[in-house]
């Protein structure tokens, strides 16, 4: 079987060698392709330079910042192409810890799409701020309302797919960022019958770096959630 990470990334030189480090020390032949839009402080440098030691390791290059939501679907399609079985969506400042790709992989055996859950059991985070800490827990529970989603952490960033999930959507019509694209992505996986579970994560927020949250992705997704539920209703997906 096939297993591949995803992780765009966007100036994050001060994390992505921990990165490619943790996922190359699995004991598990997991191979990482990182998606970078032109990131300024030279990410991709760093990245094509363990490369040249690190066979599992691939780079996908894109001209200028584009998006979250692009990056992964550039990178699916990537995937898709090259016929993994696999796909993982991962953090690329370490947020998530690399080792719960292990259990993910595990229980794909009898799902079609995994989610890392920061809220199973609790609220499962590190180091986040309370307001971001509260917008991502009522963001998951406006979803959850008014889709009538049976998924606790829609938001989550933390994944991995069967290809036939990915097969199945038309990654090019995907241009939802942030939040937004991982509540559409989860929305399709669920309308179309597949078969999705949630694993307990503890998610760190980044120790170095700066976020990429702003206004415009907490806007996006408070529209985003009324338009699945439209197309919820009149079947379009």
């Amino acid at each position: 079987m096939k297993i591949l990470a995803i992780s765009p990334t966007y100036n994050e030189k001060k994390n992505i060698s921990e990165l490619i480090n943790r996922i190359s020390q699995l004991p598990l032949e997991v191979d990482l392709l990182i998606v970078d839009d032109n990131s300024p402080d030279g990410t991709a440098d760093i990245v094509k330079d363990i490369m040249i030691q690190n066979k599992n390791t691939h780079i996908l290059e894109r001209e200028k910042k584009l998006g979250l939501g692009t990056a992964y679907c550039e990178g699916f399609q990537w995937a898709l192409d090259r016929g993994y079985d696999l796909i993982v969506q991962i953090d690329a400042d370490l947020s998530h810890n690399p080792d719960d790709i292990l259990r993910m992989v595990e229980m794909s055996k009898s799902s079609d799409l995994v989610i890392g859950s920061r809220y199973i059991g609790g609220v499962n985070v590190i180091n986040w701020p309370m307001r971001r800490l509260l917008l991502s827990y009522f963001a998951n529970l406006y979803a959850k309302f008014l889709i009538r989603f049976p998924i606790k952490d829609s938001t989550g960033g933390f994944k991995c797919f069967h290809r036939k999930v990915l097969e199945s959507i038309d990654l090019k019509t995907i241009n939802s960022q942030g939040y937004s694209f991982q509540i559409e992505m989860n929305f399709l996986a669920w309308v179309k019958g597949f078969k999705i579970q949630e694993i307990p994560i503890v998610f760190t927020d980044r120790t170095v770096g700066e976020s990429k949250m702003n206004r415009g992705i907490v806007i996006e997704a408070i529209w985003m959630v009324p338009k699945l539920l439209v197309r919820k209703i009149f079947k379009i997906y």
